[in-house]
């Protein structure tokens, strides 16, 4: 994955108001987790990266919360060990709360914002409409992955950018953003993003 960093850099820029840092080590995780999957089947997971106190005050656990209790420096996105126990808890249903620190404050998690006004592209779901929602109506940045291995980000309450994480995929691919777009691709990875 190393050699992709410098086109996830591009994605996670200083203009979403979130730390760069923490944003493409979960970029970069959500690639991870669209590729490999868990146990040879694809899964699909969400994350909202800043502003964690709203996105709390605006979800709910779905189920006691696996992170719950732990202290914040063994919850930190840069530990391989947390990447895996994320890896795992992405089969759970809900959504990864991470602050703008990089601590992945509670998982599975479901996201109660406003959807009113918010038109995701048809074809995607209620975890893409989750995260288009509660990044609208906070400063969170959301990440998806799909179960068809893509990784969207939404900012904003748009769609900003789509991520496909291998480069076989990208024939067969149709965006979902609208307006101009502009696609890069490095190594096995293409990213499309709105044009500005």
């Amino acid at each position: 994955m190393g050699n992709e960093m410098g086109i996830i850099k591009d994605v996670c820029s200083a203009r979403r108001r979130i730390n760069t840092l923490v944003l493409e080590q979960i970029v970069g995780l959500a690639v991870e987790i669209a590729r490999e999957g868990r146990e040879g089947r694809k899964i699909g997971t969400l994350f909202v990266v800043g502003d964690s106190e709203a996105v709390m005050r605006q979800s709910k656990p779905m189920i006691l919360d696996p992170l719950a209790g732990h202290p914040e420096d063994a919850k930190q996105i840069d530990d391989p060990n947390l990447r895996e126990t994320i890896k795992e808890l992405a089969q759970l249903d809900g959504a990864f709360v991470v602050s703008n620190e990089g601590a992945v404050l509670s998982a599975a998690r479901y996201i109660d914002a406003n959807s009113e006004n918010i038109n995701v592209p048809l074809g995607l779901g209620s975890r893409h409409m989750a995260g288009a929602s509660v990044s609208r109506s906070t400063d969170a940045v959301s990440v998806v992955v799909s179960e068809s291995s893509m990784v969207r980000m939404f900012d904003d309450g748009e769609l900003v950018s789509e991520i496909v994480p291998e480069i076989w995929m990208w024939n067969g691919y149709n965006s979902k953003l609208e307006g101009r777009v502009s696609a890069r691709s490095e190594q096995e990875i293409t990213v499309v993003e709105k044009a500005e």
